[in-house]
């Protein structure tokens, strides 16, 4: 098995790893200081150790109406295939962007990367409140007395986030793959009578792959399941937690990451070069933040990459109003109360135009005050959620989003009184 084969190459590349470091320090440690050295000169660092883990999110303050307010991270859930992390600062002052006492719930995908690629966005997102961040497991960790992890397990998780976080009014921010599970479980919440978010935001996400089908959705369709089943599927081998369960493996994702999108590899490894030869040391290490986070990938469950094709790529359950999670069936147009934003990137290739967007056709229950849809031009898929883009356009747009939200609730609640 491949997994296997490289595992073994990376115990060999252990047996060298002290030698890369001593050699990549030789050459590279002091690059910052001396623009003489050659561009990337710890390369060798990065070919040979061993596959990373993903950094921490290491986010210990941000900056609020010019004061630097601390940021306490701690898991307040704990499942074996998720945590739950909140992102609380510490006697900030309340953001005039979100209505008094709500969080944020920030659902990343589970579709490669580790969540930590988003702490961009987590950071952006602090100055609004506090934040909540779904961090899927790396299948290959969790035992297999854990039990398979499907799409529905997804939604129920999401669920469950929802229900203990929604009492006290949330704001749901869902990124690309995780739009899909976001949509059916705060649909399902409020079917169920429950608290639904206040609002739900889904940014460049596969709601309708039947329009503007990209190059992956294509590929999505161009096969069986059994097909991927037989060419992609991997066990995970011994030294592992996991050992034997059947995934999607990590390396795998990365080489089509990069391949479908070299522009942003060479990108990041260009401005990791360009700041050591300026000898510039904080962007230096904001850069090779970056390069890690970017190549932080994870194994998935074989249950849930083939549920995600089967239900979101090939089948569109629902776009087409046919699915049920756990026996109970996903109507988004339940939501009535829910305040709905779509985000679409004029340039993404992995969601073609008008996917997402397509919530809005869905969740039909909800007025239109409480609708808005962003295209932003020149954009990415990566540019929704990282990069000037992010941060100048779509999140004071969201901003103001949820500043109209809070100054209509709160004249309808001075209505009722």
């Amino acid at each position: 098995m491949l997994y296997d084969w490289l595992e073994a190459q990376r115990a060999l590349l252990r047996s060298i790893d002290t030698w890369a470091n001593l050699a990549s320090n030789a050459w590279g440690s002091n690059a910052s200081k001396d623009p003489m050295l050659p561009p990337g000169c710890d390369w060798l660092r990065r070919i040979f150790q061993s596959t990373p883990e993903p950094p921490p999110f290491d986010i210990p303050f941000v900056t609020i109406d010019a004061e630097q307010v601390a940021v306490e991270e701690s898991v307040v859930e704990q499942a074996p295939f998720c945590a739950l992390r909140r992102f609380a600062r510490v006697s900030a002052p309340q953001s005039p962007s979100c209505a008094a006492g709500t969080g944020i719930l920030l659902c990343t995908p589970l579709a490669g990367h580790h969540a930590v690629m988003l702490r961009e966005t987590v950071q952006t997102l602090l100055a609004d409140a506090d934040v909540y961040v779904t961090d899927w497991a790396n299948a290959r960790d969790v035992p297999c007395a854990a039990g398979t992890f499907g799409l529905d397990e997804y939604v129920m998780t999401i669920e469950r986030f929802i229900r203990r976080l929604a009492s006290d009014g949330l704001h749901v921010v869902a990124v690309c793959q995780a739009t899909v599970p976001s949509l059916a479980a705060a649909a399902l919440v409020a079917d169920a009578g429950g608290a639904a978010p206040a609002s739900l935001t889904l940014m460049g996400g596969p709601i309708d792959t039947r329009l503007s089908p990209t190059l992956l959705d294509r590929l999505a369709v161009s096969h069986r399941i059994e097909w991927f089943r037989d060419t992609v599927i991997d066990t995970v081998p011994a030294g592992y937690a996991g050992v034997g369960r059947r995934i999607y493996p990590g390396h795998l994702q990365h080489a089509a990451i990069v391949a479908a999108h070299p522009h942003r590899q060479f990108a990041l490894e260009a401005r990791h070069w360009k700041s050591r030869v300026a000898g510039d040391d904080a962007e230096r290490d904001a850069s090779q933040r970056a390069l890690n986070e970017y190549s932080a990938v994870l194994d998935m469950d074989e249950t849930y990459f083939l549920d995600t094709l089967r239900v979101i790529f090939q089948e569109q359950r629902l776009a087409r109003g046919t699915w049920l999670v756990a026996g109970r069936r996903v109507q988004p147009q339940v939501l009535t109360e829910t305040a709905l934003c779509t985000v679409e990137g004029d340039h993404d290739d992995i969601t073609g135009a008008g996917q997402t967007h397509a919530a809005h056709a869905l969740c039909s229950g909800i007025p239109d005050a409480l609708r808005t849809r962003m295209t932003v031009a020149q954009c990415d898929h990566y540019d929704l959620f990282t990069g000037p883009r992010w941060r100048e356009q779509i999140h004071p747009a969201l901003g103001r989003f949820w500043r109209a939200l809070a100054e209509r609730r709160s004249q309808v609640a001075n209505t009722n009184t």
